[in-house]
């Protein structure tokens, strides 16, 4: 099983500690929403936690792979807004998650999943590694 496999079939059984069992310890997780990166296993782990809490209905549809990298196409909805996005994946010599990136549309969707997600990470005290 390719990593990613491995990562989709973690998500899609809502394994967290598999996912973050997947992770780099010094992954760098770049959110649609923030400038800067969330960085370390702990961090992006719980990030990916509150990010689990927020999408409803959360499906991959595709994956994609490219040099040095793949990607996972994915569906889901905040509250009434249905969003689509790419978790992009890359991965170091051991296969863990050493580089996440994960784009999101329409900004429809990207507003309340900011506005949601904003207010989790505040509240979980976690910081970008500039704040």
């Amino acid at each position: 099983m390719s990593p990613s496999a491995t990562f989709r079939d973690a998500v899609e059984r809502s394994d967290l500690e598999a996912i973050s069992s997947l992770l780099a310890e010094d992954v760098v997780f770049h959110s649609p929403v923030t400038f800067h990166p969330f960085v370390g296993r702990e961090d992006v782990s719980r990030v990916l936690e509150l990010v689990s809490q927020t999408f409803e209905n959360f499906r991959y549809t595709d994956e994609l792979t490219v040099d040095g990298a793949e990607a996972l196409v994915f569906r889901a909805s905040v509250g009434d807004r249905e969003l689509e996005g790419i978790d992009l994946l890359r991965f170091d010599d051991d296969g863990l998650i050493r580089d996440f990136t994960v784009f999101v549309r329409p900004m429809s969707g990207l507003v309340p999943l900011a506005q949601a997600m904003g207010e989790k990470v505040a509240a979980a005290g976690l910081q970008t590694s500039r704040d």
